[in-house]
């Protein structure tokens, strides 16, 4: 049985070590997508890492923390303008519903955006599904646990 989800919603990406961040459920979009800045592919003993950091500064959940993996992958995206443009896919996890998946998250400068994240089909798929008219279900039910 698929869980209703709202329109937006907040999630925690322990690995990220980011709680009750925003989150806005885009069924129009493919892959979900998180906003980072200073996303550079860089080399170390000849193995190919990425390295960035989670939001800006302006953001309240911002740390300044630098990430860096080597597991990552590069994706081909087109955005709702029409754009296409190379972004780097890394895998990791969400607590959603108080229930941990893992989810794969496309780098993205999304600083003029209202949500840092966007959850798309590719991880709704098969797990929810959305009512439109309600929000913050997954947050209302963590804080009542």
């Amino acid at each position: 049985m698929k869980t209703t989800i709202g329109r937006i919603d907040k999630a925690d990406f322990p690995e990220l070590f980011l709680e009750d961040i925003d989150v806005k459920i885009d069924s129009g979009a493919y892959t979900s997508s998180i906003h980072c800045e200073n996303i550079e592919e860089i080399t170390i003993n000849n193995v190919p890492f990425i390295r960035f950091k989670l939001l800006d500064p302006e953001h309240t959940l911002y740390n300044n923390k630098e990430f860096s993996t080597k597991n990552f992958n590069s994706k081909t995206v087109k955005s709702s303008n029409g754009i296409s443009e190379k972004r780097f896919l890394i895998e990791t996890e969400i607590k959603i519903f108080n229930k941990i998946f893992p989810i794969h998250l496309t780098l993205s400068e999304r600083k003029d955006m209202k949500f840092p994240i966007l959850l798309g089909r590719k991880f709704l798929n098969k797990k929810f599904v959305i009512d439109t008219a309600k929000k913050d279900l997954s947050h209302k039910l963590k804080n009542k646990i």
